[in-house]
């Protein structure tokens, strides 16, 4: 299957990300969005990412352009219509997944693909709130997309040989990295990531040493590019205890038990990076 036009629902951090690159490689997008205010602050950080971009000399003036026009945006699913393949970043949540898909699919053709963004969520179960299980999986990317080479390519048991091949395909079109990640929560990366930020967590309210510390030593003595606490801040307080509590959920091992502190961080509202305070006050 040939694809031409992208649609992105949702242009938060990862869907603004993900419309980019798909406008990059020449691809016309459709970016959808719940309200026009939404969608102008999204459309306005991928304008923002190419215009520092040209200002450093890593995009030219005419890139930028070319991408600006690309991309268009949304508050109505009926312009999603002509999309060859829909990719769904909108909030992990169950629910609302459900409701996207289903707008998504009283609009688009029967050969249309569905794809999720999800980082935890089972593909499978997904796949199977649609009426096409078969041309649905999903495209895990990374953040921040633009700058970042990964995806992961997730198989649900329903999805078609055609289907992952084509969706393989559009990932390596992007420019990115494809690999093959079992749908099963927490895919590949985060199913190693996750236990170690949880047990740096532990570290700390075991006293084996502070932050501070603990991020210089993973950065110095084994050349991270950042500590868990950063990353920890850069990812999300919140997001890392929802996805371990999904894994720790479907695994029952004691290595995705999100530890107290945590749990704590998110009551208080410790968000990281996104609330000006985590482990770190920005």
């Amino acid at each position: 299957m040939q694809i031409r036009t992208v649609g992105v629902l949702g242009c938060g951090l990862m869907g603004s990300g993900i419309a980019q690159v798909s406008a990059q490689a020449g691809y016309r997008t459709v970016v959808r969005e719940v309200s026009q205010e939404v969608l102008d602050k999204g459309l306005g950080r991928i304008r923002k990412f190419l215009s520092d971009g040209v200002e450093r000399g890593k995009v030219t003036p005419e890139a930028r352009e070319k991408t600006l026009a690309a991309v268009s945006g949304t508050v109505s699913f009926d312009d999603l219509k002509t999309c060859d393949i829909v990719i769904e970043a909108v909030i992990e949540n169950l629910d609302e997944k459900k409701h996207v898909y289903a707008e998504v699919e009283a609009v688009v053709s029967d050969s249309t693909i569905i794809v999720s963004n999800t980082s935890s969520l089972c593909i499978t179960e997904l796949a199977a709130t649609t009426k096409r299980p078969d041309r649905f999986a999903g495209l895990h990317f990374f953040n921040p997309v633009p700058l970042m080479k990964l995806v992961e390519v997730v198989r649900a048991l329903t999805t078609s040989e055609e289907t992952f091949r084509t969706v393989w395909s559009f990932a390596e079109s992007l420019g990115k990295e494809a690999i093959a990640a079992p749908d099963q929560p927490g895919f590949i990366v985060n199913r190693l990531l996750v236990p170690y930020l949880l047990e740096a967590i532990r570290a700390v309210q075991n006293g084996l040493g502070t932050v501070e510390d603990i991020d210089k030593g993973m950065r110095l003595g084994c050349g991270y590019p950042m500590g868990p606490f950063t990353l920890l801040d850069y990812v999300g307080i919140d997001t890392t205890y929802y996805i371990a509590n999904i894994m720790y959920d479907e695994f029952r091992d004691p290595a995705f038990a999100p530890p107290p502190l945590l749990k704590r961080m998110v009551l208080a509202g410790r968000l990281g990076r996104k609330s000006g305070q985590g482990f770190y006050t920005y």
